[in-house]
């Protein structure tokens, strides 16, 4: 998992090393920059990609409540401040989260999880193919290979076949790289299931596929070394 990177604004040096040490004990945070001025922080935020701001609302010269309606909104923030009555602004503004000082621990993991759960890509491991009027669900790993007919494709499962009108090349460029390779002109497989390879062909499931030249090395490299 690509590390959330934080930014922590806050004026009192003991918030900012406490949220440092905080951040420090958990592998999938890392600190960008820890400041005091929010003007300071906004040169951080032109100069580097921060997924996470931790931001202090009662400070000199901006509070963090106007602050946050600067950032991108795709930045997300958790509010740290010693006073309650700004949780309703706080949340209104689409805060992850609302820490009360002092800060525990284990109060500061609760939030952090969130921007973590936040930041998962969801798992994909089907794709949708349009047969005529009807939309298939198909799963990776239910396809063996793909045949390609002028400008029609062919799925072939192991108990059915659908036939789609697309073309092969933009598959290629939809279908994760870690389970199919082109390996002809007119086909792509599943490189889970090949079973063997004679002279040119590759065997899946008792069928035979063709490997042109210019896929032959690849294949050998990817399946056979």
């Amino acid at each position: 998992m690509e590390k959330i990177k934080c930014l922590v604004i806050d004026d009192e040096e003991l918030a900012r090393t406490l949220l440092q040490t905080y951040i420090s004990k958990l592998d999938f945070l890392e600190l960008i920059a820890t400041v005091e001025n929010p003007l300071d922080a906004l040169e951080v935020l032109r100069e580097q990609r921060v997924d996470l701001v931790f931001l202090d609302i009662q400070m000199p010269e901006l509070k963090g409540t106007d602050f946050a309606k600067l950032i991108d909104p795709k930045t997300q923030f958790i509010f740290t401040t010693a006073y309650s009555e700004y949780a309703l602004e706080g949340y209104e503004l689409n805060a992850l989260d609302y820490l009360l000082k002092p800060i525990t621990f284990e109060r500061f993991l609760t939030a952090v999880n969130k921007a973590k759960e936040s930041t998962k890509q969801p798992i994909i491991d089907s794709i949708t193919v349009k047969s005529g009027y009807d939309l298939h669900k198909v799963r990776y790993d239910a396809i063996n290979y793909i045949e390609s007919d002028s400008e029609y494709v062919t799925f072939y499962t192991n108990d059915k076949k659908i036939v789609s009108n697309q073309r092969l090349k933009i598959l290629e460029e939809l279908l994760p790289k870690s389970l199919f390779m082109r390996v002809h002109r007119s086909y792509i497989i599943n490189k889970t299931k090949v079973t063997g390879l004679k002279d040119k062909q590759l065997l899946i499931s008792d069928v035979l596929i063709p490997i042109s030249g210019t896929y032959s090395e690849l294949v050998r490299q990817e399946l056979f070394s």
